[in-house]
């Protein structure tokens, strides 16, 4: 096993020294080449040395370099040295952060980490929280608790009855919600179909001129970082209007809830406080490896009766158990990873690394304008949107800069324009990477 962890330790230092230098994307080559860890189911033990030796020598070129400086797409952060190490160490303890008995050490860094980011987004002492998967499950963890909230304030107890012949309720969206969104509402048996969409703006921002009046209570739906502008819907009116009816606010902040610990971006975030949950990603601005989510709920005791589990051979405490305010059962110590990054920068270390992953953007943005491309949303964040003139070629050019390696960036749709979207999200960025990746860019746009 020392041998074994030694050598681990060694092609992994080596994988991460070449990130500077390799290509973002693989080669169909390194793609074909994948073919070799295919192959009959064996017969016989192969030893660990040797299946190491296969995951290094094909998967290593196979991957895509997310965790490096020059990965734009989606909005995927690296990890933090820290974080890397700590996963490390969790995966040599092997915890089930179920519970206290399960793991003492994995439920105590938990608890510890969710309370240090009740304190870094300003959110009421006793927030309740859980850490998950990811955004999607986030948004799953905060909804369902709203959905309780509403049908118990109804006299229905949605856990025992279920849905069948339970009070309706609406529920509201903005027109450019995060699909996750409503893959969360369809889990919950809200129905993606069903819900009332409010028209947005220019930068996909709710509009709140077109908001409905609110006569009954209902689930709100609210964004903190629209996935292609970065744009923020108008958080504290639309909390006032929907509590004003009863009703619940839930927030998709996958990473615009991280801004609310930048001085100069916390007033994106305004009325974020009188939220009833809200949803982000650890494994996006918080930069701790896949996979992490967080969800929080104000009310923990609407979380609690939502989620807790019951069982004779489960042990009874007065500590909070992870069980009880999770969707999940067995699941990874993904806590350490959070602890070790909060841990690691701090209050200002993590607000200097989101602002200065924001003004990278606005260079990039800025070095692509400049270059003769169209930048189509105001750059409020860490998103950026190019146009390379009509769809044809941006689609074009898009596809020659993923093949050119330097970078890696995306498209997508946004208001009926084809765009390349880039997302600025890794602590390993630095103002040469976006310099070399912006005369890629404007190279592969000239060709």
């Amino acid at each position: 096993m020392k041998n074994l962890l030694q050598d681990v330790a060694r092609r992994a230092e080596g994988y991460i020294e070449n990130l500077p230098y390799r290509r973002v994307g693989p080669t169909p080559e390194d793609l074909e080449a994948l073919e070799a860890l295919n192959g009959p189911l064996p017969e016989h033990p192969t030893s660990a040395d040797e299946v190491l030796d296969l995951l290094d020598r094909y998967g290593s070129k196979a991957t895509v370099a997310s965790t490096g400086g020059r990965y734009f797409g989606f909005v995927t952060g690296g990890a933090l040295p820290a974080t890397l190490a700590a996963n490390w160490m969790a995966g040599a303890w092997d915890q089930n952060a179920f519970s206290h008995a399960n793991s003492p050490v994995a439920v105590i860094l938990e608890n510890i980490a969710l309370g240090w980011m009740t304190d870094l987004f300003h959110l009421s002492p006793g927030t309740g929280g859980a850490l998950v998967t990811g955004a999607t499950m986030a948004n799953f963890t905060g909804l369902a608790a709203g959905r309780h909230a509403l049908l118990q304030n109804a006299g229905w107890d949605v856990e025992e009855k279920g849905l069948f012949g339970a009070p309706a309720f609406p529920v509201i969206v903005g027109a450019e919600a995060h699909p996750t969104l409503y893959k969360s509402l369809a889990l919950l048996g809200l129905g993606r179909n069903r819900v009332i969409t409010v028209p947005v703006d220019d930068q996909g921002r709710m509009r709140a001129d077109a908001f409905p009046t609110l006569d009954t209570p209902a689930i709100v739906c609210l964004q903190a970082g629209n996935v292609n502008t970065g744009a923020f819907d108008p958080i504290a009116e639309l909390c006032k209007r929907t509590h004003a009816a009863g009703g619940w606010v839930h927030i998709d902040g996958a990473f615009g809830l991280w801004t609310r610990i930048v001085p100069d971006l916390a007033h994106l975030t305004d009325g974020l406080e009188q939220a009833d949950s809200m949803a982000t990603d650890g494994h996006k601005w918080l930069n701790v490896p896949y996979d992490c989510g967080i969800a929080f709920v104000k009310n923990p005791t609407a979380l609690r009766e939502t989620m807790a589990i019951s069982a004779a051979y489960l042990p009874q405490t007065a500590q909070r158990e992870p069980r009880d305010y999770n969707p999940e059962s067995s699941r990874r110590a993904r806590g350490i990873e959070v602890w070790a990054a909060i841990r690691s920068l701090g209050r200002e270390g993590l607000a200097g690394m989101i602002e200065r992953n924001c003004r990278l953007t606005r260079r990039f943005a800025d070095r692509l304008k400049t270059g003769g491309c169209e930048i189509l949303n105001d750059v409020v964040l860490n998103q950026a949107l190019v146009s390379f003139g009509t769809p044809e070629k941006t689609l074009a050019t898009v596809k020659r800069i993923q093949e050119d390696g330097t970078c890696w960036c995306g498209s997508t749709v946004w208001q009926g324009k084809t765009a390349m979207r880039i997302s600025v999200s890794s602590w390993a960025t630095t103002e040469a990477d976006i310099d070399h990746s912006a005369e890629a860019i404007l190279r592969c746009a000239r060709a």
